[in-house]
Formats: structure tokens, C-alpha cells, sequence
């Protein structure tokens, strides 16, 4: 990590967020839209320990990035669980053709 220039990591960051972006904006099915959201996750993860390379001695940027990945775990099993049971009810994950909540 230490002959990686920052700028790299940064660019390697936004090319991940736009992903993130493209995918919740584009695509319509829940899945992908959920790994949208992972990708903008793991670019402001990437962010957070690319910057607290800057004070090696606290270790703030890695901590923050651990709690976030922990939050974005939980986020990943409630979401899953909210779509299979979407799926359950409507018989599709795309969310365009989910256009009311009750049956």
C-alpha cells in the first residue's frame, strides 16, 4: 500500500461509486439495486482507509470502515429478506411491476 499514490486509490473509489450509482439508478431488479448499494458502500470504505493512511498512529479510518461493513452486513440480511418475502407476494423482483405494498 505504501507505493500506491493516493490518486489512484481515489479514482478506484469514484470508479466504484459511479458504479453504485449506475446500477441502483438503471437496473430495476432488487438484487441488483442491493449490489449498487454494497458498491457505494465499499467506495466510501475505500475512501475512509485510503485518508487514515495519513495518521498511521490512530487507526480511526479502519475502525469506522469496520463498523460500517458490519452495519452494511446487516443491511445486506434485513434487505435479502425483505426481497425474497416481495417475492414471495408478487411472484417478480423487478420493482417496476411492484406498484403497491398490500395484495
Amino acid at each position: 500500500m505504501e507505493g500506491v499514490p493516493l490518486e489512484h486509490i481515489l479514482i478506484l473509489s469514484a470508479l466504484l461509486f459511479s458504479l453504485g450509482i449506475l446500477a441502483v439508478i438503471t437496473k430495476r431488479h432488487a438484487v441488483v439495486v442491493l449490489m449498487g448499494i454494497e458498491l457505494i458502500f465499499n467506495a466510501a470504505n475505500l475512501n475512509l482507509v485510503a485518508f487514515s493512511r495519513f495518521d498511521p498512529l490512530l487507526l480511526q479510518g479502519q475502525l469506522f470502515s469496520l463498523f460500517v461493513m458490519v452495519v452494511a452486513a446487516a443491511e445486506a440480511a434485513v434487505a435479502l429478506a425483505i426481497v425474497l418475502r416481495v417475492y414471495q407476494l408478487f411472484k417478480t423482483a423487478n420493482l417496476n411491476q411492484i406498484n403497491h405494498l398490500s395484495k
